[in-house]
């Protein structure tokens, strides 16, 4: 990889930016950075080349912050979301029921022998997407902190899960991994307390911003890929990592000032990035080999869709159900890691990204149903 791809790939980046220009169209950004990579990769133009060491290893550091900047999207600190923990307990895990049965029909129909994978996609929610659209939609009440409860156990629960599932048979080693992940992100987390509470990380930071040394940044990155590391060596997703990371900073609490320097490395820079990779790597023309595979897909999103708008009969109002199935994390770790281990039939993975984009697809169209009746307001 050299300056002119680089330069290639941050243009193409910004794809996502102008597809999503208007906040009326309710487009994700990652759609147009996965659009363009289609384009100029496998599937398209063939100029981007994913197997690119440098390419590669450029765009797991934009997942490993990606995941990051997710766990801390994750208001585990407030306590009007953990007010409604019990009521989004109980729609996620009866979710992941209905998922798990749907899972294993999708996977039987199709043949594929990747049914508790298919259940994970189908019971899984992102946090990095939906509590952005809330937010942009002024969305407020107990029905909204319900999902926001719901959504935040959805996506931790099958990012710890999706390791376990995605290759049956190196499951014992890929949970002592899992297992290793937790135990130094609880670790972390206790640390960062500690600092916390002693003042230390205040006085740090007061000399950090009179001094320009932009020391939480450094320590953040370096906390972050520390964690990566011992996901890489456990044989673990680094998708882990990042996120059982952000986790722990916002148990603590991120500085304002730490928040917005991540946010420009991940938006900016890496995380474009990692999608125009993703999107580089994923050749559709399997869909041609394989013309069933874009029923697979089609079929997974329509599963994870139903599966949540079912919690219609637990309450939840319609819009935020179709909302809480909005996915990206999960399906992007589930052909990150299923193509490095080689677990995914031919189109597979493009099959998976498809049944993203349902369910992104139905999100739009679940938070602009709510806006304007406004379900959530009472």
């Amino acid at each position: 990889m050299d300056f002119s791809t680089l330069a290639l790939v941050l243009a193409l980046g910004l794809a996502g930016p102008l597809l999503a220009w208007r906040r009326a169209w309710r487009v994700p950004i990652v759609l147009g950075e996965l659009v363009a990579g289609i384009l100029f990769g496998s599937t398209g133009f063939g100029m981007l080349d994913w197997t690119d060491p440098t390419f590669m290893f450029l765009a797991d550091m934009g997942f490993a912050l990606v995941m990051f900047v997710a766990g801390t999207h994750v208001p585990v600190r407030d306590p009007t979301v953990r007010s409604a923990l019990g009521v989004g307990a109980v729609r996620a895990g009866t979710v992941g029921v209905v998922a798990a049965a749907a899972g294993f029909a999708v996977a039987h129909w199709f043949d594929t022998g990747h049914g508790a994978l298919y259940a994970v996609l189908i019971a899984s929610s992102s946090a990095a997407l939906v509590l952005p659209i809330i937010d942009s939609q002024g969305l407020r009440g107990r029905p909204v902190l319900a999902l926001t409860a719901q959504v935040a156990i959805a996506d931790t629960a099958c990012i710890v899960v999706l390791p376990l599932v995605i290759d049956i048979g190196a499951a014992g080693r890929a949970a002592l991994g899992t297992l290793a992940v937790i135990v130094t992100a609880a670790a972390l987390f206790a640390l960062l307390r500690y600092l916390e509470r002693s003042g230390l990380r205040e006085r740090v930071h007061e000399r950090s911003e009179q001094r320009g040394f932009a020391l939480e940044l450094r320590i953040s990155l370096a906390l972050l890929f520390g964690l990566a590391a011992l996901a890489t060596r456990t044989h673990v997703s680094i998708m882990l990592a990042g996120f059982a990371a952000g986790l722990a900073v916002a148990a603590v609490g991120e500085p304002r000032r730490v928040a917005r320097q991540l946010f420009a490395i991940t938006e900016g820079f890496l995380g474009p990035l990692f999608f125009v990779w993703l999107g580089a790597r994923l050749n559709l023309r399997d869909f041609g080999a394989h013309p069933t595979l874009i029923a697979l897909g089609l079929a997974l999103g329509a599963a994870a869709v139903l599966a949540h708008v079912l919690m219609r009969l637990l309450g939840q109002p319609i819009g935020l159900a179709t909302l809480a199935a909005a996915q990206v994390g999960i399906p992007v770790a589930a052909v990150t890691v299923g193509t490095e281990l080689r677990v995914l039939i031919p189109g597979e993975a493009s099959a998976l990204m498809l049944g993203a984009l349902v369910t992104i697809a139905a999100a739009g169209v679940g938070a602009a149903v709510t806006a304007r009746r406004g379900a959530a307001a009472g």
